[in-house]
């Protein structure tokens, strides 16, 4: 009888030795978090000019175009008063205000912030029809300096605000449309003036990322201005403000969710808001709540909320210089799923999260593909960057109550770069 039960113990010895070799073993990786952001400092940018051919406006005419715009954000545009040398109208930097400090919207003629301009870069003729372009170059190039009643060879000139009226008028929702209308008839600085541009820079940190996209006030002037001043060519400075204008955005601290299961574990598309904090993460940028909710449930493994160590949010690369990053250790068992999801800084409840199945557990590299852009139904969308209800532009957010769904590129405001030039995730 010893010898069976020594050859069944000796069985279950080797059988549960070759078990455990082969049991599936929890493995240590890294997740990096970052944002790839190549920013912009201009929200909106463009161009205006007349109808006729040429394409100036002429006295008793005008021109409109419109435009978002957030809180302690502001418009500049500059066009050349036509019968001069180097002469443009523009606001005082840095530009029109459009708010009042309780967020009630800027309407009606608001022409006493705009100011005329000499570019510095020809002497000053008797302004006029008769005048001849472009001009004697300034032995030495001047600053640009305001004409205040009379230039710098005692030709005089009305007040830019009896020469241009510019009106705003509030269209709902952070939009504006400006009028620009030319009322020099019949007085002695009647001009046509020129197409022209315009600019709206980003406010972050309640600072304007570029306060004077256009002029600078006691500085030398730029060519592409110079080209508007001096023959009312808008073309070169267009480009150049469409070159800085695009997308700027931090990205909140990152929910990082380890989980067991084969569904997101806080939210599906086509659902509302389940109320569990996601609303927060998506309009706030806070990521705590949602967080808390999730500890303990059936599945969940770990709940992490990253924090970039200096500014809390990831900020865009600006100026060339690297965006925000966070990383997390992690350890995963197999079947092991990673969800995450932190918020567009610069929108009303827009987030960006792993889709479909999320991160497999397994996957190593580049899994940015494994992200999307969701709106969250929550809150009333409105341009990115310039909307007055936007938590992080000093707003309130207005509700709604919609399913969430994917954002759609382009959208109803503008174009977004692709994901995985936003935001880039990594497991190592």
């Amino acid at each position: 009888m010893i010898k069976p039960l020594l050859g069944l113990s000796l069985t279950a010895l080797i059988f549960s030795s070759c078990t455990k070799d082969h049991d599936p073993q929890p493995t240590s990786k890294s997740i990096t978090i970052e944002n790839v952001l190549d920013s912009k400092p201009l929200v909106e940018s463009g161009t205006f000019k007349g109808t006729g051919t040429p394409p100036v406006i002429l006295p008793g005419q005008s021109v409109s175009f419109s435009f978002s715009a957030a809180k302690n954000q502001r418009l500049t545009f500059a066009t050349m008063y036509g019968w001069s040398n180097d002469l443009f109208f523009a606001p005082e930097n840095p530009g029109i205000r459009l708010y009042g400090d309780d967020g009630t919207p800027m309407t009606g003629d608001v022409s006493a912030q705009i100011k005329l301009w000499d570019n510095g870069t020809r002497v000053n003729a008797v302004p006029g029809m008769a005048l001849a372009h472009p001009g004697t170059a300034e032995a030495t190039p001047k600053n640009i300096k305001e004409v205040n009643g009379t230039d710098d060879y005692g030709n005089a000139f009305l007040p830019a605000s009896q020469l241009m009226n510019v009106s705003l008028a509030y269209d709902g929702n952070s939009m504006f449309t400006i009028t620009i209308k030319n009322q020099s008839g019949g007085t002695a600085n009647e001009t046509p003036f020129s197409p022209g541009v315009w600019a709206i820079s980003y406010v972050a940190g309640g600072n304007l990322l570029l306060p004077e996209p256009v002029y600078s006030a006691g500085k030398a002037t730029t060519d592409a201005l110079t080209r508007i001043a001096e023959a009312g060519d808008n073309t070169p400075l267009g480009t150049w403000l469409a070159s800085q204008t695009g997308i700027f955005t931090p990205l909140s601290p990152i929910l990082v969710v380890v989980y067991s299961g084969t569904e997101n574990p806080f939210f599906k598309t086509g659902e509302n808001d389940r109320g569990q904090g996601l609303k927060d993460l998506a309009q706030k940028g806070n990521a705590d709540i949602l967080a808390a909710a999730l500890q303990g449930k059936p599945g969940i493994k770990n709940v992490y909320v990253l924090k970039e160590p200096t500014s809390t949010v990831l900020l865009p690369m600006i100026g060339g210089n690297a965006g925000g990053k966070v990383s997390q250790a992690l350890t995963l068992a197999p079947g092991d799923r990673i969800a995450l999801a932190t918020m567009y800084g610069f929108s009303n409840d827009w987030f960006f999260a792993t889709s479909g199945n999320d991160i497999d557990g397994s996957a190593t590299g580049d899994v940015s593909g494994s992200v999307a852009l969701y709106d969250n139904g929550t809150a009333l969308d409105q341009f990115p960057g310039a909307g007055i209800t936007q938590f992080n532009l000093a707003g309130t957010p207005l509700s709604e109550s919609k399913a969430i769904a994917p954002v759609p590129n382009p959208n109803a405001f503008t174009t977004l770069p692709a994901i995985g030039s936003i935001i880039k995730v990594t497991l190592q």
